[in-house]
């Protein structure tokens, strides 16, 4: 594999198949984060169940969903729009703003650059400091709002997995509102958090009508090849994005998925500790193989800087064992020498390490 382009993702096992001659199934992927721990029972069932209703159309309203959503997280379901994917809504809401300037931390989630720039806005960046831990300044990033149409906030953020609380959150959205700009807090990891409850700006949708939410349920749910996502903004912000998208976005089947997952406490519950005790035995040790550092995380992924090999080089390798990792060189505010890695069950975590440590030797691969 080759270093990835500007906006090229992890996840992409149907390329690498073909590269390896493995069959998709037969790769371990560390470079998309998706909840190790696979479809849940319900959503099988419900896609099961949905399938003889793909011979209508769509639920239009989506409104089992977006009830689905209000329930799960205590929202009106008025505010919620549903997309195909997260990333969906993103494109149609700069196509409907059509900002000028956006504002955006580096690194963060390529897609708001990528989103932006097709609806002919420029892009500032606002760099966050390997030394510092990659921390967004609340007090500097609301400094460089004037001017901006639109600030993308990912929390946490992707991919360094660094926080911000909603008291961090709440002056960037204020200082955006007197300048004019919306602020889109992309919260797509969140549900993989004990105590995301502290962190969701949710509550300070009804103060502040620039604030939009942006959440991808495809990652949590371990559907992303259904595309599941969902926006929440006050309705007069809903409105503009449904006359701006297809009609028929979601589909049938992943509007069954979404309404059953977002029911299914238990899976939910599983995930978040599963998730939890996994991270905390790899992070030490991935900290304790030679050239690589690993830094802290708080969802189901973690960045680690390479002291000694490139990412590119240790993608390859780590491909010809059947592992897929995310080379991180494409990110603006990073550099080849940092990976993302995914956090998965023990037992592939395992196999992950030991592919690490034979293909970092003395920190080069």
């Amino acid at each position: 594999m080759n270093t990835p382009g500007p906006f090229e993702h992890g996840g992409n096992i149907y390329a690498a198949a073909r590269l390896t001659g493995a069959a998709p199934g037969q790769l371990l992927d560390y470079s998309a984060n998706i909840n190790p721990l696979g479809l849940s029972a319900a959503v099988r069932d419900a896609v099961r169940d949905a399938l003889d209703s793909v011979i209508h159309y769509p639920d239009a309203t989506a409104a089992a969903l977006k009830d689905a959503i209000g329930r799960r997280y205590g929202v009106d379901p008025g505010l919620v729009t549903c997309g195909n994917g997260a990333a969906e809504l993103l494109y149609v809401l700069c196509q409907v703003r059509r900002p000028r300037r956006v504002l955006l931390a580096a690194p963060t989630f390529s897609e708001y650059e990528r989103a932006a720039r097709a609806a002919g806005a420029a892009v500032g960046y606002f760099p966050l400091a390997a030394d510092d831990g990659f921390r967004l300044d609340p007090d500097a990033f609301a400094a460089r709002l004037a001017g901006v149409d639109i600030a993308f906030l990912c929390n946490p953020n992707n991919p360094t997995g660094r926080l911000l609380t909603r008291g961090e959150v709440e002056p960037i959205v204020a200082a955006a509102a007197r300048a004019g700009a919306w602020v889109v807090v992309d919260e797509s990891f969140l549900d993989f958090l004990s105590d995301a409850a502290g962190f969701t700006c949710r509550p300070l949708l009804a103060a502040y009508p620039n604030l939009i939410i942006l959440q991808s349920l495809t990652k949590f749910y371990a559907i992303p090849g259904l595309r599941l996502g969902f926006l929440l903004a006050e309705p007069a912000v809903g409105d503009i994005l449904d006359r701006a998208k297809d009609p028929w976005n979601v589909n049938t089947l992943a509007q069954a998925a979404g309404v059953a997952a977002l029911d299914d406490e238990a899976y939910r519950a599983a995930s978040v500790a599963a998730v939890a005790a996994a991270r905390a035995e790899l992070i030490p040790a991935l900290a304790a193989l030679p050239g690589l550092r690993p830094f802290p995380a708080s969802a189901n992924f973690i960045l680690a800087r390479l002291t000694g090999a490139t990412a590119p080089d240790l993608r390859r390798t780590m491909l010809r064992d059947g592992i897929l990792i995310r080379d991180c060189s494409n990110y603006p505010g990073l550099s080849p020498a940092y990976i993302r890695l995914a956090v998965k069950l023990p037992a592939q975590n395992a196999a992950l390490l030991a592919a690490l440590e034979k293909n970092l030797k003395d920190g080069t691969a």
